[in-house]
């Protein structure tokens, strides 16, 4: 347990209608005593925990009343931190915020570092590393299949199947120090085909943990998502659609869109960041030769980009020109303005494998290119539902480290080496998966991981 106590604003600045001022650690619930009086029970210490008393914030020097406000306390070890904890629930202006946590760091509270709480409720036994790292997940969730894959992390979803991995590889390792013990017992060579057949299905499983890896960032980070095409072929009427609202201004003069223009929406539970630019074409004009140029160093950055045709006008040079920026690119072409009655489709299908027919302008066929794109992203192969989806890069790379070390023993294996070399390379497979989880990390991997929090988290 840690011996000082933290404190900090646990929720966003500006006028709200409350704010949270939160203390945990040894000496939160005396700090809080000094400066708060109950409207109807003076004795406050001896209150039970986990209820809500109703009264008043006073400075203990000059008795004055800073705020009327709710305050809460956790008794450890039943709290987040694992520590005592105090919440003091204020009206949510920034000056009786700041005065209150001025008041509780002048009574002993230090200001708490970002993640800090967090990062105590690591250190303290209530989260293990995986679920700490989730709560920023959770917390900057832009869809719900994001919030629920995040709320699966922070329930254990994941930690419990590193649990189980790692625990396989403990009965390997006790199995290869009987061999070493008692050599006599004659039952090396079962005992090592049977780790042997071990470390193939530890490999099956983390390989299929490091294949949903990638969708699992998706589902964190969202994909960036560029339109493009001509002037005029209705790139911002499709942003809007998407949108559901008018985001950009949308004419029928070519060049409307100069600026870059980006917005995130949700396509079957992905965060789409969807960026609306200049049409690609030769110009004149300096303001839109930027938004150009900016469009051009956009293309190499994305993830994937709507390639937007008119139907009334086919597939003209300048469309031919633009495919040339982007063919590289992961691309779904869509045909707008299908609307015309006049409209030369067949003749821009001949051009492609396969198109998307919409039009922007009535919402026809959106419904059509968000399955496409879905199907496109995550190949139509995963089921949140169902799946244990690692979505931190730092998790992956671990995956990485224990499946490489987990080969290491097979090959050993099929090579004849010693027992007590191969137990080396088990031993280094369970501390790789212990980096998730944060059986096998160092402070300053500790440090890092919790500096990416807000302050008061």
């Amino acid at each position: 347990m840690l011996e000082d106590t933290i404190a900090a604003i646990a929720t966003p600045l500006g006028e709200a209608g409350i704010g949270i001022i939160r203390i945990s650690g040894p000496h939160a619930l005396d700090i809080a005593g000094r400066i708060f009086k109950p409207k109807y029970n003076t004795n406050w210490a001896s209150e039970p925990g986990f209820r809500m008393v109703y009264g008043q914030i006073i400075n203990p020097k000059n008795k004055e009343v800073i705020d009327e406000v709710l305050v809460s306390k956790m008794i450890k070890p039943k709290s987040f931190t694992g520590e005592d904890v105090v919440e003091i629930n204020c009206h949510g202006g920034i000056l009786p915020l700041r005065k209150t946590l001025e008041l509780v760091v002048s009574n002993g509270a230090r200001l708490a570092e970002p993640g800090e709480f967090s990062k105590r409720a690591f250190l303290n036994g209530r989260l293990d590393l995986a679920q700490a790292e989730s709560i920023i997940d959770v917390i900057r969730s832009q869809t719900e299949a994001g919030l629920k894959l995040s709320m699966g992390q922070l329930q254990g979803k994941l930690s419990k199947k590193i649990n189980e991995l790692q625990d396989h590889l403990l009965g390997m390792l006790a199995q290869i120090e009987a061999n070493i013990d008692f050599p006599e017992d004659d039952i090396e060579e079962a005992s090592i085909m049977e780790i042997h057949n071990k470390s193939r299905e530890i490999i099956k499983e983390i390989s299929r943990l490091i294949e949903g890896a990638e969708s699992g960032r998706i589902y964190r980070e969202g994909v960036q998502t560029l339109i493009v095409g001509r002037p005029n072929v209705g790139k911002s009427s499709l942003l809007n659609a998407l949108l559901k609202e008018d985001r950009a201004i949308v004419t029928d003069i070519p060049g409307t869109t100069r600026d870059i223009i980006e917005e995130i929406v949700n396509i079957g539970g992905i965060p789409l960041k969807i960026i609306d630019t200049a049409g690609l074409r030769e110009t004149e004009d300096i303001v839109e030769k930027i938004g150009v140029d900016r469009t051009k160093e956009l293309i190499n950055k994305v993830d994937l980009v709507l390639f937007v045709l008119d139907a009334a006008d086919g597939y003209t040079q300048e469309d031919e020109k633009i495919f040339k920026e982007i063919q590289k690119k992961k691309i779904i072409v869509i045909v707008n303005k299908i609307d015309i009655k006049d409209n030369k489709i067949k003749e821009i299908e001949s051009k492609f494998n396969k198109v998307i027919e919409l039009s922007a302008l009535l919402g026809e066929g959106l419904d059509i290119l968000e399955n496409k794109i879905t199907d496109l992203v995550l190949g139509g192969k995963v089921n949140i539902k169902d799946e244990v989806l690692v979505t931190n890069m730092r998790h992956k790379q671990a995956l990485e480290k224990a499946k490489h070390y987990t080969q290491e023993v097979i090959d050993a294996i099929n090579k004849g080496v010693p027992p007590d070399l191969i137990s080396i390379d088990v031993k280094n497979a369970w501390e790789a998966l212990g980096e998730i989880t944060g059986t096998s990390v160092g402070e300053d991997l500790i440090d890092r991981i919790f500096k990416d929090f807000c302050i008061g988290k």
